[in-house]
């Protein structure tokens, strides 16, 4: 008999009971307040969705995330969400137009990023409310988005007074989303009264932010090239001011000598209808030097174009063109979802592949098919 056993038997006890070292003790019952009742409404809040009528009340109160909501319904390609989208923006519309719109572009690794983040932080210590539209550009491989611009505006996006709301380009033309045009108006009924809308900085993107924007700012670098080389990329036509980024350091003495060849390109161009002269000036955003002269300049325009009905008149005009690029996008949409083109789409893709048809012969029967 050994110790253990001997032991048991002296004091009259029971063997020990074998237990498993890996047992659980019974944990402590939560309360009923979390456990019936919150856990439930925030599985109810995951699940239901809001309505129209909620989001345009939401909204109107200045709540971001029934913006990003709206945004999100804005951007779906989803007949559903389409509808809905709609309904939202229409609820909206009274509202919205309070704000002046700043499309800024600039060559990639300009420093967009940095100076909408100096200059967001500089307009939001004025009292301003801002939100900053950001397209990312997609992947012509992956068509994903990094969507990174909430990462690059640390301080930004932590301001209560700022929203930043990144897009991915997709197939856009010069990447610039379809429904930014929506998107800026529920950011404006949001209660928002600077939108700042940045583009990717290339292809045509320019022109499109030129068409839902009252003021046109090009980022440019030192060193980029003399004044002939400025008027060959054609975006300085669209100008209505020109920031020489990055006047730091070494590159001071270049930025001021290429405010002087940047100024001398613009006297070449006749006057804007808008009666306003494109001016040039140089910042450094990362020191944050220079972002007041930026906002002067775009004071200074919007009080002219405001007092000669040139800032109104834009506003009509930029909203027939939008009008009229609606119904484009709804043909071209509907073309391609009609179930009777989608297959003589294919039939005809084999035969100009094939050289059997020519593309516009192809092309001219297949609209004929779609308006029959």
């Amino acid at each position: 008999m050994n110790i253990v056993h001997f032991f048991f038997t002296f004091t009259g006890m029971s063997k020990p009971i074998k237990k498993s070292a890996l047992t659980e003790n019974d944990g402590i019952e939560p309360p009923e307040i979390i456990s019936a009742v919150s856990v439930q409404q925030i599985q109810k809040f995951r699940r239901a969705q809001p309505t129209a009528e909620e989001l345009i009340a939401d909204i109107l109160k200045g709540n971001k995330t029934a913006l990003s909501r709206a945004i999100t319904l804005v951007e779906s390609t989803s007949p559903v969400h389409l509808e809905k989208a709609n309904q939202v923006i229409q609820g909206c519309l009274p509202h919205a137009n309070q704000s002046v719109r700043i499309g800024i572009t600039g060559v990639p690794g300009v420093g967009k990023s940095t100076f909408i983040e100096a200059f967001g932080k500089y307009l939001t210590s004025l009292g301003k409310k801002v939100a900053v539209l950001a397209v990312d550009p997609s992947s012509s491989i992956s068509h994903g988005s990094i969507l990174g611009d909430k990462t690059r505006m640390e301080e930004l996006v932590k301001d209560e007074d700022a929203y930043i709301r990144p897009s991915a380009s997709g197939e856009s033309l010069g990447g610039v989303a379809r429904k930014t045009r929506e998107s800026i108006m529920l950011c404006e009924a949001c209660g928002f009264d600077t939108i700042l809308i940045e583009t990717v900085g290339v292809g045509q993107s320019e022109t499109a932010v030129h068409s839902m924007a009252d003021f046109f700012l090009l980022l440019n670098l030192a060193g980029a090239g003399d004044e002939l080389q400025g008027i060959k990329r054609g975006i300085m036509e669209m100008a209505d001011l020109i920031v020489i980024n990055k006047a730091d350091g070494d590159n001071v003495n270049k930025a001021k000598l290429a405010k002087t060849e940047y100024n001398r390109a613009l006297h070449l161009f006749p006057m804007k209808n808008s009666g306003w002269s494109p001016k040039v000036t140089t910042c450094s955003a990362i020191k944050k030097e220079g972002i007041d002269n930026v906002w002067e300049t775009i004071s200074s325009y919007f009080e002219l174009t405001q007092e000669n009905g040139y800032f109104s008149q834009k506003r009509k005009e930029q909203n027939q063109y939008w009008l009229l690029e609606t119904i484009n996008d709804q043909l071209k949409n509907n073309f391609y979802n009609n179930p009777e083109i989608i297959k003589l789409l294919e039939e005809n893709k084999r035969a100009v592949q094939n050289n059997e048809k020519s593309p516009f012969a192809a092309a001219q029967m297949l609209l004929e098919n779609y308006f029959k």
